[in-house]
């Protein structure tokens, strides 16, 4: 039966491949990042109209003292300082 309904609802299908409907790990705000990981905040970035990608900003440990208890705003500046910035793609499924 489960072809049958894979045929009637390719939806469902998706939604089994990617998983995408989960959060791991369980029972956690990960829109907070601040209260699992040190040094990083969660920001959102509008990339074209109508769609807003949401990404975590780690500061490296070194500048971890320097981080503590700062705002948004400073994450942002760190952002444009001279300093690399690597960028994380974990794919399709799961969550930042």
């Amino acid at each position: 039966s489960v072809p049958f309904l894979v045929r009637l609802f390719p939806a469902v299908l998706t939604k089994f491949v990617y998983l995408n409907f989960l959060a791991f790990p369980f029972f956690m705000d990960l829109r907070q990042p601040e209260l699992l990981l040190n040094n990083t905040i969660s920001l959102y970035l509008t990339t074209e109209p109508g769609v807003t990608v949401g990404i975590w900003h780690t500061v490296p440990g070194s500048r971890g003292a320097e981080a503590r208890g700062k705002d948004q705003r400073w994450y942002e500046e760190a952002l444009a300082d001279a300093h690399p910035v690597i960028i994380y793609l974990h794919g399709n499924g799961g969550t930042r």
